[in-house]
Parts: C-alpha cells; sequence; structure tokens
C-alpha cells in the first residue's frame, strides 16, 4: 500500500478469488415480523406486508376471491409464491389504490415479489429470473391534438 497525501491510501485491487462465498444481504422485518415492500404498474400502487402463516390474502380489507373476482388475477398474484414453492407459507396484507383490477393485481405481484426478497433474500434469484421484481413500465399512451386518440385520426372524408 502507498500512502497519497494526507487521507488517501491507494490499494492494489487483486479482484474476487473464487473461495470466497457470495454474502446474502440480511432480512428486513418490522417489529411483528413482517416485511414491508411497494409493487407499482400502469396508475396502480400496492403496498404489501407479507409474514409467515396460513397463505391467506387480505386486499383492502377484503378476501382476494372477493376482490379479484377473476380467475386469472388471483393466479396473476399467486405467481411470485409458485415461482419459489412457497405457497400456502405467507399471509399477505395489501392496500392497493389507483388503476383499474388488472393494473392493480400486477402491483400486488410486484409489491409481493419485493417483499419476498426482503423477507428471504435467497429467492432473489428465482424471482428475478422470473422477471417478477422487475416493474412493468408499460403505461397508456397520451392523447395528442389533431387525433382522435393516441394515434387514431379522425375518419377522412374525400367529399
Amino acid at each position: 500500500m502507498a500512502t497519497i497525501g494526507e487521507h488517501f491510501t491507494l490499494v492494489k485491487h487483486t479482484g474476487s478469488s473464487a473461495a470466497e462465498p457470495a454474502l446474502t444481504p440480511e432480512p428486513k422485518r418490522d417489529a411483528r415480523g413482517r416485511a414491508y415492500a411497494t409493487g407499482r404498474r400502469k396508475d396502480a400502487v400496492a403496498r404489501v406486508w407479507i409474514k409467515p402463516g396460513s397463505g391467506r390474502f387480505q386486499i383492502n380489507g377484503r378476501d382476494e376471491r372477493t376482490y379479484f373476482a377473476r380467475p386469472v388475477l388471483r393466479m396473476l398474484i399467486s405467481q411470485p409464491f409458485t415461482a419459489v414453492k412457497r405457497e400456502g407459507q405467507y399471509d399477505v396484507m395489501c392496500t392497493v389504490t389507483g388503476g383499474g383490477l388488472s393494473g392493480q393485481a400486477g402491483a400486488v405481484r410486484h409489491g409481493i415479489s419485493r417483499a419476498l426478497t426482503l423477507f428471504e433474500p435467497a429467492l432473489r434469484g428465482p424471482l428475478k429470473a422470473g422477471g417478477f421484481l422487475t416493474r412493468d413500465s408499460r403505461a397508456v399512451e397520451r392523447k395528442k391534438y389533431g387525433k382522435a386518440k393516441a394515434r387514431r385520426s379522425f375518419q377522412f372524408s374525400k367529399r
């Protein structure tokens, strides 16, 4: 090591050796043993808390079957648990606002995935590979002036 000035020290970097184990971050849980994360999709924002339990879903104070009546939406929010083989092991409590039901289901899925990685950091790999941690940035295109919608032109009349 060589000293440069009075506050800086030059250290030669040898690179990481293959013998060093990969460090997994510590789980982040609150005083009640829950992990919290925020999920977003379109205009919907979901605040999600997960804790070990029997697999109950509570969305805005209601059961998942009453809030997300369509089976496709229920399947969508359970995908992160299926990907990491943790079905029925966590209770989910979330509040979701904005957007429609499809966007809200996507926001809940994103929030559950992020909360799972905070609760069990070892699950980050499979969730990342499945694409559950990436926020879906697709949103509705804005309407342009001189157009009927974002791209649709008004009907053309020759005469």
